[in-house]
């Protein structure tokens, strides 16, 4: 098949939208929408992207960095406009162009791929996706003429009562012969009322000439659906979330209550997990086999593996082994690793620590920038005094080794394998493997002190 490429406009404000942020960076299912545009035509087969962006423009480039090649739009005069843009970055190019609008996000591999494969196989100049609304009083009506073929595209302002009836209109998406793109663009004006430039009138330009022009109908209107509202960005994002969880229950997980479960697009569950209500599952997230995950857990790019019991839970770039079981009321922060079968209980924040294979933190610790071996337990109200004022230091804590309650390990400091902390000890200095460091003043009982006081 031969290659092609997008065009995809990325230029307008957004004004409906009332934010300081460009209009396609506002996230669904956790992606920009100009994202989730790019990730789809690029599993549909695109070599490359072309983005069009003027409204914060330097953010928009930020946000796709080597991704995609980006133009300039100054001034935002229609679709035709922005099209234009492109034209340098498209000449000596043969192939298929498929313009995009980076505000549709719901857009997806299969109705991309079914889009460039029907206007390969027709050999048309050009081929608009279409849908069929439930009203479809605001859009550009699509006219064909006895053999299918589109003879135009008219606003419904400007439609007769004939062409006012029809139902199948615009989506703003098209495929187009690259040749035949440029050749039109040369041709359209800014002779209108709103003195702008528009890509319809490549169509009725292509149409007049001879050349075919066809039409595909997306089977759900809602793949096409442009945000310009708050309004209409949560309804994509509920849309986004109800397919994802009928992706995974699809593929064997559970998910008991969909109403108050939120999932990433790019989140992966394995099968036979349970997720409770109020979990939430965010960026680059993979969850294991034969989890239970919730209620009340956020993870945010967190690798959990197999078997894990985790709920009441906040953790963000971080691992979580095979058979850990963390909760409730725990925070895992980043650069955090806990081994296989990790217990971690009530109360506990962990900070850039790995903890070693069947180690225990039962409940109320900290434990921040520490290394914990294998089989450890720590006492309720353990903390890791890592932190002087100036640098953090870390805090090494071998194999086997066991911490009393409300004990204060102040950094750099290292217990010994097999070692023992007293509980209430403030450690300042190493305590030897197979040693018992106490740290804590001599207890002194003072006879009748209660009737003389």
């Amino acid at each position: 098949m031969a290659e092609w490429l997008t065009v995809i406009l990325a230029a307008g404000k957004g004004t409906r939208m009332k934010s300081a942020l460009p209009k396609v960076l506002h996230k669904v299912g956790g992606k920009p929408m100009v994202q989730q545009v790019m990730d789809a035509a690029t599993q549909a087969g695109a070599s490359r992207n072309i983005v069009v962006v003027g409204f914060g423009g330097d953010e928009v480039k930020t946000a796709i960095g080597e991704q995609a090649q980006c133009v300039v739009q100054q001034e935002q005069l229609g679709t035709g406009h922005a099209v234009m843009q492109a034209q340098g970055l498209l000449a000596g190019f043969s192939g298929t162009v498929m313009v995009l609008a980076g505000d549709t996000p719901l857009l997806t591999e299969a109705l991309l791929k079914r889009l460039h494969q029907e206007h390969e196989a027709k050999g048309a100049a050009a081929t608009v996706l279409t849908f069929i609304p439930d009203d479809a009083a605001a859009y550009g009506r699509v006219v064909r003429n006895e053999a299918g073929q589109v003879v135009k595209i008219v606003e419904r302002k400007d439609a007769t009562e004939e062409e006012a009836a029809i139902r199948e209109v615009n989506s703003a998406i098209y495929c187009f012969d690259c040749k035949a793109l440029l050749d039109a663009l040369g041709k359209i004006n800014c002779d209108n009322a709103q003195g702008e430039y528009y890509l319809t009138d490549v169509i009725g330009i292509l149409a007049a000439r001879g050349d075919l022009v066809w039409a595909v109908v997306a089977d759900d209107h809602q793949d096409t659906m442009g945000i310009n509202s708050r309004r209409q960005l949560a309804e994509a994002e509920q849309i986004m979330r109800r397919r994802k969880l009928e992706q995974l229950m699809d593929d064997g997980v559970t998910v008991m209550d969909p109403a108050s479960t939120y999932v990433d697009a790019q989140v992966q569950v394995g099968r036979d997990t349970i997720l409770y209500p109020n979990t939430w599952l965010e960026g680059a997230t993979v969850i294991g086999e034969n989890c239970a995950i919730g209620p009340d857990v956020r993870l945010q790019n967190v690798a959990v593996g197999d078997g894990c019991t985790l709920h009441f839970l906040y953790g963000h770039d971080c691992r979580v082994g095979d058979g850990v079981i963390a909760g409730p009321y725990v925070h895992l922060r980043p650069q955090t690793k806990l081994a296989d079968k990790v217990k971690i209980g009530n109360f506990v924040e962990v900070k850039n620590s790995s903890i070693g294979q069947g180690s225990k933190i039962p409940h109320l610790s900290y434990i921040g920038d520490a290394d914990m071996g294998a089989g450890v337990n720590m006492g309720c109200g353990c903390v890791t005094v890592n932190y002087d004022g100036k640098q953090k230091h870390r805090t090494t804590i071998a194999d086997g080794a066991f911490v009393g309650c409300n004990a204060n390990l102040v950094a750099p400091v290292t217990v010994g394998e097999g070692a023992y902390v007293a509980a209430g000890s403030t450690i300042t200095k190493d305590v030897p493997a197979e040693s018992l460091g106490v740290a804590r003043a001599r207890q002194t009982n003072i006879d009748g002190w209660t009737k003389r006081r």
